[in-house]
């Protein structure tokens, strides 16, 4: 037996659930439209006409989304090094330690700018 079946047969039940849940809400769902749903809803600030070149977000924004990365990446690095924790040697340790002191410098220093106000 070919070690691809189970995830051939994980793909095609996935696949089937979704055409199965598409179909329930195209008829369990319901059916009012007016014209505010056809409206451009943009994280809840009202839109705005676009200038020729495209409009401007506000920096926050950006800054939102950086430290969504960055916090992000951070789990991506701290969570194979908790799973080998018992394996590891001093320096990775301690090279860990730096990793989150160097976050948390990042962190503070958005925190002092004022980033995480949101007005």
């Amino acid at each position: 037996m070919s070690p691809y079946i189970p995830i051939l047969g994980v793909l095609f039940f996935s696949a089937a659930l979704l055409g199965v849940m598409v179909l329930l809400s195209l008829f369990v769902g319901p059916k009012r439209y007016n014209k505010s749903k056809y409206m451009p809803y943009e994280c809840g600030i009202d839109p705005t006409p676009r200038a020729a070149g495209g409009g401007r977000f506000p920096v926050k924004y950006y800054i939102t989304a950086m430290m969504f990365l960055v916090f992000d990446i951070e789990i991506a690095f701290l969570y194979p090094w908790v799973v080998a924790f018992d394996q590891l040697s001093m320096f990775a340790i301690f090279a860990m330690i730096v990793f989150l002191l160097l976050l948390c410098i990042a962190y503070f220093y958005e925190y002092k700018r004022g980033g995480m106000e949101w007005d």
